[in-house]
């Protein structure tokens, strides 16, 4: 596969298409994981919203299970990196060999040169290793020896980590949970998943059957498509006044950046194109607050005294902000707005 710059994307797809592209591999993914349709399709928004995703869980829940279901359902080149106190920079991003034969220098990329790169247990590397997914992670490029070489589009990365058992781990800095765009908690399965579980996976691992229904071409379709979903301005000052709440409440002690705000904004879209819509609802942003923001925010002392988790501290802002006016309105009845009274723009859906 030749690699392709970060805007190098394909064309838009039609309505019809992207639902069956998008259901194909959601319904793909479910071969593998039982019961947790949300949380599949979220893991997906966040693929086609360009961004990373951190699977924060027990042992056992199927956090690995679910990343590389998602990169074997994409015919993409995918690469799996098993963090360890002992892993060096070099193995992820590549090194440069005195090649005897020429006298120079060869660049051998690492693992981070791939379409899916998985980092399972991500919180066992020392900081030095975690440090050199940022600027992959933000910029789509590697620099080594100098040399800037850019990584291929699509380009995801999916950890996971358990937040129970502390010893011999190494906790992700502030600058490296800012860049992922979500994370999500897989959860125990209900009764009636579990014992579909022990029919379907008692024998065989569904994982080594399953077979991609998409590639990178179609996922790069799927991404432009994305990109044109439609968002008032209305729902972009409700985005910022979510993320500013974090940045004033007073059970924090560090907000959300504005990196937070467009993600949330990136994921918003992908999650309304998922959903049949080109454009964007309050809704959405409501519904992604906590997976988005959660991870990014710390709360103070008083607040970890009481046992208040930052996803509780999130719902409860959530709640409390005003939604912008006049959001169930179709979003195309060319009805003039009216005024909020509260010197906020109304909702001002796109005209057909």
């Amino acid at each position: 596969m030749t690699q392709q710059t970060w805007d190098e994307v394909g064309g838009l797809l039609p309505h019809d298409e992207f639902r069956a592209a998008s259901e194909a591999i959601v319904a793909n993914i479910e071969q593998v994981i039982e019961g947790k349709t949300a949380t599949v399709r979220l893991a997906l928004a966040v693929l086609l919203a360009e961004g990373h995703l951190l699977i924060e869980d027990v042992p056992g829940v199927g956090k690995t299970k679910l990343a590389k279901a998602l990169a074997r359902s994409i015919d993409c080149t995918v690469r799996r990196i098993q963090f360890t106190p002992d892993l060096l920079p070099s193995d992820v991003t590549g090194v440069s060999v005195y090649n005897q034969e020429t006298h120079d220098f060869e660049f051998r990329p690492g693992a981070v040169f791939a379409n899916l790169v998985v980092g399972d247990e991500i919180n066992r590397a020392s900081p030095k290793t975690q440090s050199a997914l940022l600027e992959c992670m933000e910029e789509r490029q590697v620099t080594v020896d100098g040399v800037t070489y850019q990584l291929q589009t699509p380009f995801m990365v999916i950890a996971t980590q358990n937040p129970i058992e502390m010893e011999g781990t190494y906790p992700l800095p502030e600058a490296q949970r800012d860049r992922f765009t979500a994370r999500i908690a897989m959860g125990y399965p209900d009764s009636n998943a579990e014992l579909a579980m022990l029919d379907g996976h008692g024998a065989t691992d569904p994982l080594n059957e399953l077979r991609s229904v998409s590639d990178a071409a179609i996922v790069r379709q799927l991404i432009a498509t994305v990109r044109q979903v439609h968002v008032a301005d209305a729902v972009k000052q409700y985005a910022i006044d979510l993320v500013t709440a974090t940045r004033e409440a007073p059970d924090l002690r560090l907000g959300a950046s504005p990196r937070a705000t467009l993600q949330l904004l990136r994921t918003a879209r992908a999650v309304a194109a998922l959903e049949g819509r080109d454009y964007v609802l309050p809704d959405d942003l409501q519904a992604l607050a906590v997976p988005v923001l959660a991870h990014r925010i710390i709360p103070t002392a008083d607040a970890q005294l009481a046992r208040r988790t930052t996803d509780a501290i999130v719902s409860e802002l959530v709640h409390r902000l005003p939604l912008p006016h006049d959001r169930q309105r179709n979003p195309y009845d060319t009805r003039p707005g009216t005024g909020t009274g509260n010197g906020r723009a109304p909702y001002e859906p796109r005209r057909p």
